[in-house]
């Protein structure tokens, strides 16, 4: 198809009425299907189910013999630590476990980095020069959730963009010299929703630039380390190694989570970075609880065994996953490849695909799939308050759903972003010279 920007009045107006006839056909067929949330299936969560039995036959002791029932091991099991330090790239010492929710432990460490300060603050986060708000650094698109939290807790949030090899770097390093600037959300690998990988030259950027905070930190979510699409195992530079040769050893909060590896609502949580950060987190987890469900640590270290059978149990998730990701990919492709209407990402890893419709358009997108059954995350969502000022940004979560359903859904995306691409493109002709077909 020829791009419709470049389309003469008469072919584009019947170009409207074939699309038109082609949703509303859609519409019709009264689906009902959810591609708003980035949840494993139900067939990825059985790939776990194993873990519901208690692996090793109801023996509760841990390898150093102590009974994993009863208190105790606040940092976590030796052996649950040791299992996912390749995953999370820090010496099992500097790891804390934690229970299912990476998000909660992000939240933890927003809280007490206001109230109390991190190491090397000389005051609490909420408390900054000149009374300013403290800012975050946001990559964009990014992950609403972060962008909640900081909007929660009075956080101002500066949007730079990706580039494809990570945020742009002048930029943030730019903003990084305000002294209000505590911290930075990073995704490093396989980015929500962009699928970036950092590179290199980023990640070593990020551990030496210059700071006008002497406390910041970037808040490293390598929620995706091990949720790869293809058979090469995208890799990142260790970011505490790079760190610690800069000469900012504390720069990196690290976390993870097995919620997309076994069972979501069941998973563990992990904090990991420098000891000086650990022994921060640590303390004030002293405070918080008696600590974590040593059971399910117990559990998965006894179902995943060692980093091998970690990749060996990811290789089944990636086996269900990819045919989903290429069902969307076909769609996109068949229905709006040439036109202009959008551009997307094609992913190697994690859960979901970032689509830019025409700008000034995503919203229409999202109401027109609505209108036809079609579930899709609000648009701006990808952006801090809700607010893409472009109106394009959309994210597309293919996961939850069956492939089935993934491929109708697919076909029902493609035809409202390209509708909504011709009806804005007819609107801009009608604006500029009111002849034009109405």
């Amino acid at each position: 198809m020829n791009r419709i920007a470049d389309l003469p009045d008469a072919a584009l107006e019947t170009l409207h009425r074939r699309v038109r006839a082609e949703y509303d056909a859609f519409r019709a067929r009264g689906l009902k299907l959810d591609m708003t949330r980035g949840k494993p299936a139900s067939d990825q969560l059985d790939l776990a189910n194993d873990m519901l039995a208690f692996p090793g036959n109801r023996d509760f002791h841990t390898e150093a013999g102590e009974d994993a029932r009863n208190y105790g091991a606040l940092q976590g099991l030796p052996e649950a630590r040791a299992l996912f330090a390749p995953m999370l790239g820090a010496p099992p010492g500097q790891i804390f476990v934690a229970d299912n929710s990476s998000l909660a432990v992000m939240h933890d460490c927003i809280v007490w980095a206001l109230l109390k300060g991190v190491p090397g603050s000389a005051e609490p986060w909420g408390r900054t020069p000149g009374n300013k708000a403290p800012a975050f650094i946001c990559p964009i698109p990014g992950y609403d959730r972060h962008f909640a939290l900081c909007e929660e807790y009075g956080i101002r949030m500066l949007p730079v963009p990706l580039t494809g090899h990570g945020p742009d770097m002048d930029a943030v390093e730019a903003l990084a010299a305000d002294p209000s600037v505590k911290g930075m959300w990073c995704v490093p690998k396989y980015s929500n929703p962009s699928g970036e990988v950092y590179s290199d030259e980023t990640v070593r950027r990020l551990a030496g630039m210059r700071t006008g905070a002497p406390d910041f930190r970037l808040f490293w979510d390598n929620a995706y380390a091990v949720h790869h699409l293809t058979e090469n195992r995208h890799e990142v530079a260790n970011i505490l190694t790079a760190c610690d040769t800069a000469g900012n050893p504390d720069r990196a909060f690290i976390f993870g989570s097995t919620s997309k590896i076994t069972l979501a609502g069941a998973g563990l949580a992990f904090f990991a970075g420098s000891p000086a950060n650990v022994a921060w987190f640590m303390a004030r987890a002293f405070k918080r609880t008696i600590g974590s469900d040593k059971l399910n640590q117990l559990r998965h270290v006894r179902f995943l065994k060692n980093d091998a059978g970690l990749m060996r149990h990811m290789d089944g998730h990636r086996a269900l996953l990819v045919p989903k990701f290429d069902a969307v990919s076909a769609a996109l492709d068949r229905r709006l490849t040439g036109t202009g209407a959008a551009t997307w990402a094609t992913p190697q890893g994690g859960y979901f695909i970032s689509l830019d419709a025409t700008p000034g358009t995503a919203k229409q997108v999202v109401a027109l799939a609505k209108d036809a059954g079609l579930a899709l995350t609000a648009a701006g969502s990808t952006w801090p308050h809700g607010q893409d000022p472009y109106d394009s940004n959309l994210r597309l979560a293919p996961t939850y759903p069956s492939l089935t359903e993934v491929t109708a859904a697919s076909e029902g995306i493609a035809l409202c972003i390209l509708l909504a691409a011709i009806e804005k493109q007819r609107a801009g002709r009608r604006t500029a010279d009111p002849s034009v077909a109405a």
